[in-house]
């Protein structure tokens, strides 16, 4: 008889602290809390609008979505999510069916891992 074990997925998230940092300096505490919140609403609104696009198949949406989040992301400080929103987004216009569908479940993990981190950093929480 076969052993199927179960994996856990999880991955860390990587924020560039000092991008984070630097936001504050340049705008001073709740200039950033406020910028950084309202980043994190369109990051929130692009994951989903990339799911949406992802699960009907839309795949050219998927990509312009993918590249809308990789540079909201890489503008905060997120770098994971920044470079899986990259990889997505190329898989899409390639059209490539088993890559999209790992790298899209990875880009919902990591994306709300990621968002969770630069909230708590942030003291939006």
């Amino acid at each position: 008889m076969a052993q199927i074990t179960a994996l856990a997925v999880s991955e860390p998230v990587r924020v560039d602290s000092r991008r984070v940092g630097d936001i504050v300096t340049e705008l001073g505490e709740t200039a950033a809390q406020n910028v950084i919140g309202l980043a994190l609403e369109q990051l929130a609104g692009a994951l989903t609008a990339t799911d949406k696009a992802l699960c009907a198949s839309d795949l050219a949406e998927a990509a312009r979505q993918c590249d809308l989040l990789a540079r909201l992301a890489w503008q905060i400080g997120l770098l994971s999510l920044a470079g899986v929103a990259m990889d997505l987004g190329s898989c899409a216009e390639r059209h490539d069916p088993v890559a999209l569908g790992a790298i899209h479940a990875r880009l919902m993990r990591v994306g709300n891992r990621s968002l969770t981190a630069i909230w708590d950093r942030a003291g939006l929480g």
